[in-house]
């Protein structure tokens, strides 16, 4: 029959395997908890928990409890140094009940701190028969030695803690993993940060044509997030899980951009040393983003052509066609139809493109994004310059809601990622952006909305002004819907100027 301190020893023990069975987040406070019972249940006055670094072949004072715990733990030992370092390389358990008599004993830490160790009994941690460390009890109260029985408890003890180490790496490692994981989805694909309904009725476009295999043509000013809506169209198709190509046609030299695009074999011009795949190829199965399509040249032209046409190629210097099967998202910045009509861009290519034309409104015309964005903008750089500020202040936010951002949100990120690097103050200020005010009215109330607001009025009232307030063609050229400027019209007040 099991005695009342056996019973209350199984209970800890079951106590601590729960908390280890829970994922426990903390593990410095478990291993304490461990060490914690291990004391008490072996009447010792203190006890430590030491773990190994096998490459310098040292024990480091993880957890030490007691009086002296707190001065304990700046110290390490070498392997085989003390009766830690004893047990470590031996990978034994020890019970020494006399210490001082026992030449194995490392006194100077005790000296040092000023405590006396009469009576240690330590064991090791084990993975798989490997010695990842040592726990230690010090000093069996009331004089008594420490026996097999207390030996056996301990033994069970370092078994729990070796578990929780191991448990703790493991969550470690798959954390580290979900982060390597997250931040290849953040560098890979972009999240689109937005409040304006004239976005928002794009996302919904994007979600019908994603589901088709139909070629795009994104339109918009530079700088506007292109490839954020391509990423988009990518994610939500039934192509998501298969390659994302981009290819910027502005950015690479003419004289290398069909070699890019379809590759070459070995032998195709004097620096083709090897095979190589273009990035058609490599985006087979999946979708390839040509950015500033209308940058690429004629000679090319009739070559994309054929691909959207025939999904077919041959690869620069060779005679056999490659067959791919690729979605194609395109995005200019250029008036294509112009083009077009000069001569500059195949018509017959402008048509294949342009099965489904959206065109992304430029940041002045949505000012609703522009706090939003700010703020997304202010977080990841604080992130970056390890620097923190609480926002932006009242000037600041009305300067970048006058500001026409002929750069788009590309050149607000370059704005708020300069205001970080050289804002010294509790708020980014209308003089940590370096931005030229526009027209706007003077603001009484000191808060985002009325800001905002005031920008739509001017913004608003200046283009009602350019088309003779005629709303239908207003309503296009701010890219809204009539009726829905007709509500902000009369939300906000917008009568003609007398």
């Amino acid at each position: 029959m099991l005695s009342k301190i056996d019973v209350i020893k199984f209970h800890t023990l079951i106590e601590i395997n729960a908390l280890i069975n829970s994922n426990y987040k903390d593990i410095n406070s478990l291993l304490t908890r461990i060490m914690e019972s291990a004391t008490r249940l072996s009447g010792a006055e203190a006890s430590s928990l030491l773990l190994m670094d096998k490459d310098k072949n040292t024990l480091s004072f993880e957890v030490a409890l007691g009086s002296k715990g707190a001065e304990v733990q700046k110290y390490t030992v070498k392997l085989g140094e003390g009766i830690a370092g004893w047990v470590a390389q031996k990978n034994k358990s020890l019970i020494v009940n006399d210490v001082q008599n026992d030449k194995r004993h490392l006194s100077v830490i005790g000296e040092e701190i000023n405590y006396k160790s009469k009576t240690i009994m330590a064991v090791p941690m084990r993975i798989k028969d490997d010695c990842i460390g040592v726990l230690e009890v010090i000093n069996k109260k009331d004089d008594e030695g420490f026996t097999q029985e207390d030996i056996e408890w301990l033994e069970i003890f370092a078994n729990q803690a070796a578990i929780s180490i191991v448990n703790a790496k493991n969550i470690e490692e798959a954390q580290s993993k979900i982060q390597v994981l997250q931040n290849r989805i953040q560098n890979e694909y972009h999240t689109i940060i937005t409040k304006s309904p004239v976005i928002l009725e794009r996302m919904e476009i994007i979600d019908r044509v994603a589901k088709t295999d139909s070629s795009v043509l994104l339109l918009g000013e530079s700088g506007v997030g292109k490839e954020l809506f391509a990423e988009q169209i990518h994610i939500k198709s039934a192509r998501s899980t298969f390659p994302f190509i981009r290819v910027n046609c502005a950015a690479i030299p003419e004289g290398l951009l069909e070699s890019e695009l379809f590759g070459h074999v070995k032998g195709a011009f004097t620096s083709a040393i090897a095979n190589r795949k273009g990035r058609f190829e490599l985006a087979d199965t999946g979708t390839i983003f040509l950015d500033e399509i209308g940058d690429l040249p004629l000679s090319l032209q009739a070559k994309i052509l054929r691909v959207i046409q025939e999904r077919k190629f041959e690869k620069v210097g060779s005679d056999t066609t490659v067959s791919v099967n690729v979605r194609i998202i395109a995005a200019t910045n250029r008036d294509l139809e112009a083009q077009v009509a000069k001569g500059e861009f195949r018509q017959d290519l402008y048509y294949r493109l342009n099965v489904f034309p959206i065109d992304i409104p430029p940041l002045r015309q949505r000012p609703e994004d522009v706090a939003e964005l700010a703020h997304f903008f202010l977080k990841n750089f604080m992130r970056e310059t390890k620097k923190h500020f609480d926002g932006f202040s009242q000037d600041a936010l009305e300067t970048m809601l006058s500001h026409s951002w002929p750069g788009n949100v590309r050149e607000l990120q370059n704005c708020i990622e300069r205001a970080c690097v050289i804002g010294r103050n509790k708020w980014i200020g209308k003089e940590d952006l370096f931005l030229k005010s526009g027209e706007s009215a003077e603001v009484t109330e000191r808060n985002l909305k009325t800001a905002i607001n005031v920008f739509k009025t001017n913004f608003i009232s200046k283009v009602l002004e350019e088309n003779n307030w005629n709303q239908t063609e207003t309503a296009r050229a701010l890219v809204i819907q009539r009726t829905y400027l007709s509500r902000l019209i009369k939300e906000l007040n917008i009568t003609p100027k007398e």
